[in-house]
């Protein structure tokens, strides 16, 4: 008696590919944060007005964003085309030393994300309107 092995839709190998396409721009996009982020620095060291500090911090958010994006999508076709339609294949390519090391890399983004997002950003006080 053979067992009859479904393949998976096709739906997930157009995602599969999309992500393998996505990913390869992931060491690109996150040297791009490294600058952004040691740009943001400079300009704290320096001391400049929080005009400027916004623009940066929101350039770094940005590229962090975009950084992001990426690892989730080197993430999603690490763990392989039959884990777009299967829970538990995902989490067992999770599991694997290369999952685990990609759940970590999207971890770390997302937590930095969030750090400049709700500590690095500076509050900029905005005019009251006058009222008649």
């Amino acid at each position: 008696m053979a067992f009859f092995r479904p393949r998976v839709s096709r739906e997930a190998e157009v995602r599969y590919h999309a992500d393998q396409e996505i990913s390869k721009s992931f060491p690109e996009l996150l040297e791009k944060a490294r600058q952004a982020e040691q740009t943001l620095r400079e300009l704290r060291a320096a001391a400049v007005d929080d005009i400027e500090l916004l623009a940066a911090a929101r350039e770094f958010d940005k590229a962090l964003t975009d950084a992001l994006r990426a690892a989730e999508a080197g993430q999603r076709a690490t763990f392989g085309v039959k884990a777009y339609d299967d829970r538990i294949a995902r989490r067992k390519a999770r599991a694997t030393p290369a999952g685990r090391m990609w759940t970590d890399e999207v971890e770390r983004l997302r937590t930095l994300r969030e750090e400049n997002r709700l500590s690095g950003m500076p509050r900029v006080p905005r005019p009251v309107p006058a009222t008649l």
